[in-house]
């Protein structure tokens, strides 16, 4: 749940048996949106593609997390906490032939090992540099990088502090819970100005991309959070690749996983 500290960056180095790995962002699983973890859920039991050898879930896999305790089965449950469950049923099925990592966003950035090991996942630090054919490729969610958006910025380093994290979780889940809603509904209304445009949003600071994939050694970073799937060249052979969000019942609908393997990068629409 605590950042790594920027002069230091982790590393994943992929066995040499892989061939293919994919990564996704931004789904914002919620129970209220049914058709997009139907559209998760048939990427996972069926994929449309040839399976891949990993997946990586690059933050924001789920619209919020206020607690692993969601997942206890002591806890009362809510529809939402029966959601929650599902869906780390569904990722636990997932993991037991294919490795699933993640990394957290800035909506699920409080799940925590007991949520990891439920889920059967992974957890990677952000940033974290993946050796992978022969190459670094650097993943991260991408909402450290987009200094603009300066009240983001103040919020992102209170909550991942390590103190107010404890203090958060020590309250009653009904208290967490309300606390969310909360801020999720001053979110909506930040959205409402800009119309819900994500181009109007803060953008990934170039000139501090450029600066982590040359301190990580590596010419592309892959990351989510901006909700503007491209790829954007930094200069220098350096480049960023944006993963897409994901909105099943939007026109059109948005469900993409990018794939990298010996040809490169792929990206793979689930919903044609």
């Amino acid at each position: 749940m605590i950042d790594t500290p920027l002069d230091r960056f982790a590393e994943l180095i992929a066995p040499a048996s892989w061939q293919a790995v994919d990564f996704i962002s931004d789904l914002h699983l919620q129970s209220s949106e049914p058709e997009t973890f139907a559209t998760f859920q048939r990427y996972l039991d069926m994929p449309s593609y040839e399976p891949a050898d990993a997946l990586f879930i690059l933050g924001d896999l789920f619209e919020v997390w206020v607690g692993d305790d969601v997942l206890d089965a002591a806890t009362p449950a809510t529809d939402e906490h029966r959601f929650q469950r599902g869906c780390a049923a569904a990722l636990q099925a997932h993991g037991q032939h294919t490795p699933v990592f993640f990394l957290h966003g800035n909506r699920d950035f409080l799940l925590g090992q007991q949520a990891m090991n439920a889920c059967g996942m992974q957890g990677l630090a952000d940033p974290t540099v993946l050796m992978f054919q022969n190459q670094r490729w650097l993943l991260s969610h991408g909402d450290a990088l987009c200094l603009d958006d300066t009240d983001y910025m103040r919020f992102r380093a209170q909550v991942r502090q390590t103190t107010w994290q404890l203090e958060f979780l020590a309250q009653p889940l009904d208290r967490r819970e309300a606390i969310a809603r909360e801020l999720r509904a001053q979110s909506e209304a930040r959205k409402r100005l800009t119309g819900h445009d994500p181009s109007l949003w803060a953008d990934v600071d170039a000139a501090a991309a450029r600066d982590w994939l040359e301190q990580a050694q590596a010419s592309t970073l892959i990351h989510g959070h901006t909700h503007r799937p491209t790829q954007i060249h930094l200069g220098d052979g350096c480049q960023r690749v944006v993963l897409s969000d994901w909105d099943a019942t939007a026109t059109p609908p948005r469900a993409e996983v990018l794939r990298l393997n010996a040809s490169g990068l792929q990206r793979l629409p689930l919903i044609r």
